[in-house]
C-alpha cells in the first residue's frame, strides 16, 4: 500500500520527452536532477525518485503503483490499456493517429500492419472491419510498399514520410500528446503532495498556450 510520507516517485520515458517533462515539471514545482553515474536508470532526489524506463513501460510502471505518476504519449498509454488517473493533457509532443494506405489505392483493406495492434484492432472492430492486424515493430509504412499489407496504422508529426513514399492517410484515428498520468491509489493516499502539482501542471501549460 501506498503510504503518504513516502517520497513521490516518477516514471519518465528516455529522449526528448524526458526533457521536455524535467522542464514542465521544474516549472511546476517539482525538480529533478540526473545521476552522475553514467547510464543510470534510477535517479534520487531528496523528495523524489525518478526511474528513465522505456515509453511502454511507463503506464505500466504507474498502474501497478511502483511509480506514483509518469509522463507518456496518449498513443502509447491508448496500446497499454492501463488503468490510470489521466488529469492533464501537458500539449507536447503533439501527433496524430492514422490510417495509412498508397496513394489511390482502391482495393479492400484486408490486413492491416501497426506497432499499435490494440488500437488498431479497437478501431477496426468500431468501423466494423475484420481486417487482419500484423504486428510490426518498426518502418510500418514498408509493409504497404511491398505487399505485407493493405494498410497500416501508424503515428504521424509531418507527413513528411508519406509524402516521400506516395502514402496517404485515409482517417485519423485520434490526436496525440504528452499526458500526466497518475496512480489511482497514489491519488488517495498521497494527496496533499499529487493535488498542487497537477494544478500547478495545468497552470503551466495554460501559460503556455
Amino acid at each position: 500500500m501506498v503510504r503518504a510520507t513516502d517520497k513521490l516517485t516518477v516514471a519518465l520515458p528516455k529522449g526528448r520527452v524526458r526533457e521536455t517533462s524535467m522542464a514542465l515539471l521544474a516549472e511546476a514545482g517539482l525538480s529533478l536532477t540526473l545521476s552522475d553515474q553514467a547510464r543510470a536508470l534510477r535517479h534520487e532526489n531528496s523528495d523524489v525518485t525518478m526511474f528513465e524506463l522505456r515509453n511502454s513501460d511507463v503506464p505500466t510502471y504507474v498502474e501497478l503503483g511502483v511509480a506514483d505518476m509518469g509522463i507518456v504519449g496518449k498513443d502509447v498509454l491508448l496500446e497499454s490499456g492501463c488503468n490510470v488517473f489521466e488529469p492533464v493533457d501537458l500539449g507536447f509532443a503533439r501527433c496524430r493517429m492514422a490510417l495509412i494506405r498508397e496513394r489511390g489505392a482502391h482495393t479492400p483493406i484486408t490486413r492491416v500492419a501497426s506497432k499499435y495492434p490494440r488500437v488498431t484492432s479497437d478501431y477496426l472492430r468500431r468501423v466494423g472491419s475484420t481486417a487482419e492486424v500484423i504486428k510490426l515493430s518498426g518502418n510500418v509504412e514498408l509493409a504497404c510498399l511491398t505487399g505485407l499489407a493493405d494498410a497500416v496504422v501508424d503515428i504521424v508529426e509531418t507527413g513528411g514520410t508519406l509524402r516521400a513514399n506516395d502514402l496517404e492517410e485515409l482517417e485519423v484515428l485520434f490526436h496525440s500528446s504528452a499526458r500526466l498520468i497518475v496512480n489511482r491509489t497514489s491519488l488517495k493516499f498521497k494527496d496533499a503532495q499529487l493535488r498542487p502539482l497537477i494544478d500547478n501542471l495545468r497552470h503551466a501549460v495554460r501559460a503556455g498556450v
